[in-house]
């Protein structure tokens, strides 16, 4: 392989590189911004108003 062709590997090999980074760190972005979401969610959560007020007792 000629030293033009390694060079045009080379940096096709780094553009992919650097996408895959991106997209990474794209999905990770995202689930830290899901998982506050999720931390605000549940600690905001009440519980249902008419649950375990009455027990129905027949048999």
């Amino acid at each position: 392989m000629d030293i033009a062709a390694m060079s045009t590997v080379m940096s096709m090999t780094a553009v992919k590189q650097a996408a895959s980074i991106q997209v990474l760190n794209m999905a990770k972005s995202q689930a830290e911004v899901m998982g506050t979401q999720m931390a605000q969610m549940l600690s905001q959560s009440a519980p249902h108003p008419t649950s375990g007020h009455s027990i129905d007792l027949k048999a």
